[in-house]
């Protein structure tokens, strides 16, 4: 077992090997969960996941037909809602609806979002605008939805769907990596708000899959021939053998949720630590260049 690889992270790392142990009912209590984006990538990943295990999902989309056939294999276990999660008023129906039906909810993720692809100075106001409204105030809406519920019964998990772009950023990635930074801010401190009231917050940061975040669910704005360069250097760095698949994240994301003890932040894919050791080493090594200027910012306090 590597030496950072204790505790609670082996066992999980245990049970994703496992894989016969995360999906057997026969010793846990079910639980009831509520996804937004549920249509596709992650969102249908783990609506399935937890379904497969005899557990109950509130799944939302834009576009309920494309739940059509989980209704029919899993019946009364899964409630279809159609849901634009940038409009507050439906967010709050559509919880409410789910905890009339279930009788309560266990796990909260916010997995709904799209990725914005264009320089700062590409994006339009109507484009920076819609990004942030669906991928951090959706969440927000969601998460303010369902804490007074988690918090009164003194349990729960919300589970939100960042990225590495929520600890680090690229070029022609702007806007989406400002929503995810925001979301990565409100989580860190909610966690810190719910802590008492024993309901947990676990910030995923998944590396780059194969869903639709860049294809067919992207958005992109109309690109202006001076930041080609920077395109091109992005796709460079994408290597085939680097895009994850997203129907592994089924085993994974059912450990963080029945840990006793889940973490924070979790990255899903290969790499990511070496990415953001290289990210805050580069973080630390600038602000003790410019500590001198800094400690001299702070004045004589005595003065």
């Amino acid at each position: 077992m590597p030496a950072h690889q204790t505790g609670e992270a082996h066992r999980i790392t245990n049970d994703i090997d496992s894989r016969e142990n995360l999906m057997t009912t026969t010793e846990r209590t079910s639980k009831t969960w509520f996804i937004t984006g549920a249509s596709r990538g992650f969102g249908r990943e783990w609506t399935e996941a937890a379904l497969d295990r005899g557990d109950r999902v509130a799944a939302t989309a834009r576009n309920v037909d494309s739940l059509g056939d989980l209704v029919e294999k899993y019946g009364d276990a899964v409630l279809p809602l159609r849901l634009d999660v940038t409009d507050k008023a439906a967010v709050d129906v559509a919880v409410a609806h789910s905890i009339e039906r279930f009788g309560h909810l266990d796990v909260v993720v916010n997995n709904a979002g799209y990725g914005l692809f264009g320089a700062i100075e590409e994006v339009s106001a109507e484009e920076a605008r819609a990004q942030i409204e669906t991928n951090l105030f959706g969440a927000l809406w969601v998460t303010k939805a369902v804490v007074p519920h988690l918090r009164e019964r003194g349990s729960g998990h919300i589970i939100q769907v960042s990225s590495i772009g929520g600890i680090n950023a690229y070029a022609n990635l702007g806007l989406y990596h400002a929503s995810k930074w925001g979301l990565e801010g409100f989580s860190q401190a909610l966690a810190l708000e719910l802590a008492p009231f024993g309901v947990h917050v676990t910030l995923i940061e998944p590396a780059n899959y194969s869903t639709d975040w860049s294809g067919a669910s992207a958005a992109h704005s109309a690109p202006l021939d001076f930041y080609e360069p920077a395109r091109a250097a992005r796709a460079a760095r994408i290597r085939p053998g680097a895009v994850g698949v997203p129907s592994a994240t089924r085993a994974a994301i059912l450990a963080v949720v029945d840990a006793d003890q889940p973490p924070l932040r979790i990255f899903f894919g290969r790499n990511m630590i070496e990415q953001a050791t290289t990210e805050y080493e580069q973080r630390i090594a600038g602000w003790e260049a410019w500590r001198t200027v800094s400690e001299a910012a702070h004045g004589n306090p005595t003065e």
